[in-house]
């Protein structure tokens, strides 16, 4: 039985600086373990995660389910050091809803299709050293 799992946190910035912060490749770069992310964002076209974890080369991909300017995105996943095979049934979906609010964005990660509970929780203390990482960049003093 597929697991799935939510978390949301609170970013302190305007809605379009973390729309950008998510689907901007050379963003992500910058708080998403150096993984470059390619697309261009059209729904049913693909979307990679390309980089290196410990020493090891990897290429995520999926395909782009949508796309909402500044509300929503999703993109199903399947990644290779899953220890799955690469077939329509081991894809999750990711989904990140943006809901803007006075001073911040509240923004909703969903993960579904996740194979245990435990991959699932993983996969969010994953999500949050991410998010924490991007809040600390929207943060960081600007160089002039």
């Amino acid at each position: 039985m597929p697991y799935s799992s939510q978390a949301s946190f609170d970013l302190v910035a305007t809605v379009d600086q973390v729309w950008d912060a998510i689907t901007k490749p050379e963003i992500v770069k910058q708080y998403f373990f150096g993984t470059n992310m390619v697309t261009d964002w059209i729904v049913g076209h693909p979307i990679f995660f390309r980089g290196e974890w410990q020493g090891k080369a990897y290429e995520d991909k999926g395909t782009v389910l949508v796309f909402e300017p500044k509300t929503r995105l999703s993109y199903s996943y399947w990644s290779g050091m899953s220890g799955t095979d690469d077939a329509p049934g081991n894809y999750q979906t990711i989904t990140l809803t943006l809901e803007p609010h006075e001073h911040m964005v509240h923004l909703t990660i969903e993960q579904s299709n996740v194979p245990t509970q435990e991959s699932a929780d993983h996969s969010m203390e994953n999500w949050k050293m991410v998010f924490n990482g991007l809040q600390a960049l929207l943060t960081a003093p600007t160089k002039e």
